[in-house]
């Protein structure tokens, strides 16, 4: 700490902030710099052409460098202060790991206040924009061995951060837009921005609510209780969408098909699971490893946390080294519920709006923020307090 704090009072916050994330930045070492010039070069001065992404914290653009490796050229909005933060986190937590089923960072610009990331360039962009979206790629088919790889692959990746990584790292963020396609169709998880380690001797840790409504598990979204279990809670709409072929939330459907959890589970009570498989498939697929899926999909996102698989577990399952133990499935934490639940508690706690605290998460199926209260009633938060 400098002996004469006075002297740095006049400093503006962009300047501390820039002089902070230079600090965090210069004890990683193991990630090349690149230089705001090269980057602006590869895609063409950041061209409209090239921008292939747009989230929260800015834009994403394709490049080729100089070695003439394509890139996908992540660029952090110089207004986003709150991106800052995950610019590190994504950087501290992807340089240090590399799997098959990643994406692979290879380095990053910090000149002055731009904040750039710099991965390998994956031609297919993401399972929301192709499988899901109908976008650009629409083009693309997915048969059912090629769903199955993408599962399965997924959950390789996961178990790995889980399980294999010290200390464990918790995604936060698993979802269509975040499963990259390569030019096989070999899946990639990205965007680690939010991304959580929880060391060895602890089961969880507690935290500000980020990620997005449909994939989020109910015991993390009302009382910030992190675990790997939210996750793979996560992962399990995830397979029901990629099985189904479409988003978690529709409200343009009728409201007993608008939520793909909820339906799922009245299917699976019918015993018609089958009717949930994508109708693009022309029936070409297998019915018996289908519904599996699917039923795999209800067991990672069973009420209680304490049920729901490893993801080591999951991967066994899914590719038939381990049984199913269908007898072990209970009802889903469906977002209808959750979705109930949060109208209520606004309700309750409108008195005293201004100690809420809120966070922004996004729809899966209208792209848009909204704002949710992370002031939920004890007797929830209690109730999986009782069942981690």
């Amino acid at each position: 700490m400098p002996c004469f704090p006075f002297l740095f009072c006049k400093v503006s916050s962009s300047a501390k902030q820039e002089q902070e994330t230079d600090e965090d930045i210069s004890g990683i070492h193991n990630v090349r710099l690149y230089t705001y010039k090269e980057l602006r070069n590869a895609t063409e001065e950041f061209s409209p052409a090239n921008k292939i992404g747009e989230g929260g914290f800015g834009s994403v653009y394709k490049g080729r460098l100089k070695n003439g490796k394509y890139a996908a050229i992540k660029v952090l909005a110089p207004e986003s202060r709150q991106g800052v933060k995950e610019f590190l986190t994504e950087i501290n937590v992807i340089s240090e790991i590399e799997h098959e089923n990643l994406v692979k960072l290879y380095g990053c610009c910090v000149e002055k206040n731009n904040r750039i990331l710099v991965y390998n360039y994956l031609e297919n962009n993401s399972l929301a924009q192709t499988l899901l979206g109908g976008g650009h790629h629409s083009s693309l088919y997915f048969d059912w061995q090629t769903r199955c790889r993408i599962c399965i692959g997924v959950a390789r990746g996961l178990a790995f951060l889980h399980e294999e990584v010290r200390p464990h790292i918790v995604h936060r963020d698993i979802k269509a837009s975040n499963i990259l396609l390569d030019k096989d169709l070999t899946p990639k998880i990205s965007d680690f921005g939010l991304a959580k380690l929880i060391p060895a001797n602890m089961t969880h840790v507690s935290t500000r609510v980020a990620g997005t409504i449909g994939y989020l598990a109910p015991e993390y979204a009302i009382g910030g209780r992190l675990t790997r279990k939210a996750d793979i809670y996560s992962f399990g709409v995830l397979l029901v969408e990629i099985v189904s072929g479409r988003c978690n939330t529709n409200s343009r459907l009728p409201i007993e098909e608008q939520f793909i959890l909820e339906r799922t589970w009245h299917l699976y009570e019918r015993k018609e699971l089958v009717e949930l498989v994508d109708t693009s498939l022309n029936g070409e697929f297998d019915a018996e490893q289908a519904c599996m899926f699917l039923k795999i999909g209800l067991l990672c996102t069973q009420d209680s946390p304490k049920l729901r698989p490893s993801m080591s577990s999951v991967v066994k399952m899914l590719t038939g080294k381990m049984d199913v133990d269908y007898s072990k499935i209970t009802k889903p934490a469906l977002i209808s519920d959750f979705m109930d639940l949060k109208v209520r508690s606004k309700q309750e706690s409108y008195t005293d709006t201004k100690n809420l605290s809120t966070y922004n998460t996004s729809s899966s199926s209208d792209n848009h923020d909204t704002t949710m209260s992370s002031t939920v009633t004890t007797t929830f938060t209690a109730k999986y307090d009782q069942s981690m």
